[in-house]
């Protein structure tokens, strides 16, 4: 199976108190994720991301380009799917 994706969009503009517009992580989470391994810590990691865009908000156009990167990787998130991830 191939590995979880990046949450990153490639827009990685950081304007909103070290958070990128693109998908609402830091610097050091972006560092963070590249280190992880375990495809459940990735999709654990991806649900954090998506907790942290809901309490920030503005985040809603990071869906629907996550989702299509996903698509093309054959990944598929239970977080994307409104469930949380196993």
């Amino acid at each position: 199976m191939p590995k979880v994706p990046s949450p990153c969009i490639s827009v990685c503009k950081f304007k909103r108190e070290g958070h990128c517009i693109g998908c609402s992580m830091t610097k050091a989470q972006k560092s963070a994720f590249k280190s992880l391994k375990k495809d459940k810590h990735r999709e654990a990691f991806v649900e954090l991301v998506v907790a942290q865009q809901d309490a920030m908000g503005r985040y809603k156009h990071w869906e629907n380009a996550y989702r299509k990167r996903c698509r093309k990787k054959k990944v598929a998130l239970s977080v994307l799917e409104g469930g949380k991830a196993a």
